[in-house]
């Protein structure tokens, strides 16, 4: 089966689903996983599997392979690399929470003591955990995750706060937060600070939502859905809501936006390019408020 495209392979692997069964065949001692393994695994019914493998099979993502009664499944030639790539495998031992520790030790040196940052690493660790699944890159994800909080903290405790940060909060940190953020880190450059959060944030950001950016030359980079923190309520100058509710603290000094938007999760492409460029214009309004005209 000819490989599937670029996209074609990132909007097929993006789904969770998806992405776990390929992380379980990775796993697999043998390399290979049934769709009865599988169901029991994901908590799902056979049906629902069985549609997963053959999407990943048209894609040419996996192999079926008939044994008998049973039918197996595995990664076809050639595509490992591809698809670690693309969806991570998490390694068997977990993250290594104290060399992770030592290095940002060693980056915050006269700035944050190793106790402070032993902390960070450990709760941004538990704070990924919780999530729906333990995500892909968990181990780079909590080191992230620590160092923006970390850099948070150190916004939060300056008299001199630089330039003028925005947070951007939704329900799942996986769309409108995605979007806002990444089209003002695009128009903005380093003049403006952006970070994002969810109340309840999902695995992965949505396939459609890196799509539409990508349309308009606007990259994600290496964002990921991370959930609302007090260091980056405290850092933030601008918190934006969006469908969050009361899950997001009121904290004095802060000036707070809600933006009434549609999720464009489930949505179809054009919907999802009507919310991108509201959310464009709004960003762009809201530039307009924080930085001076020159």
């Amino acid at each position: 089966m000819p490989a599937a495209t670029s996209p074609a392979l990132l909007a097929t692997v993006a789904d969770p689903t998806r992405a776990r069964i390929i992380r379980l065949i990775l796993d697999s001692p043998e390399g290979r996983v049934s769709v009865t393994e599988l169901a029991v695994e994901l908590g799902l019914r056979q049906p629902t599997v069985s549609h997963h493998m053959r999407a990943l099979a048209s894609a040419g993502v996996v192999e079926r392979r008939q044994e008998g009664r049973r039918a197996w499944f595995s990664l076809a030639p050639g595509r490992a690399d591809e698809v670690i790539g693309l969806v991570g495998q998490a390694p068997a031992a977990g993250p290594d929470l104290e060399r992770i520790a030592a290095d940002l030790t060693e980056r915050y040196q006269g700035v944050h003591g190793a106790e402070t940052v032993s902390l960070f690493v450990r709760t941004s660790h538990e704070l990924l955990r919780r999530q729906e699944r333990t995500p892909a890159r968990l181990a780079s994800r909590v080191s992230a995750l620590a160092v923006e909080r970390l850099d948070a903290l150190t916004r939060s405790r300056s008299v001199n706060r630089g330039v003028p940060e925005v947070l951007f909060v939704c329900v799942r940190n996986a769309g409108r937060s995605q979007l806002a953020a990444a089209i003002l880190r695009h128009l903005a450059g380093d003049r403006v600070r952006a970070r994002t959060a969810g109340s309840e944030p999902a695995e992965e950001v949505k396939a459609h939502v890196v799509a539409v950016l990508d349309e308009i030359g606007v990259p994600l980079g290496d964002e990921f859905p991370k959930p609302l923190t007090a260091e980056a309520l405290r850092a933030a100058d601008v918190v934006v809501t969006m469908g969050c509710g009361d899950a997001c603290p009121v904290l004095p000094g802060k000036t707070y936006l809600d933006w009434p938007l549609d999720d464009p999760a489930d949505q179809p492409l054009p919907r999802v390019r009507a919310i991108r460029d509201e959310i464009e214009r709004r960003v762009r309004s809201l530039l307009g408020d924080l930085l001076p005209i020159t």
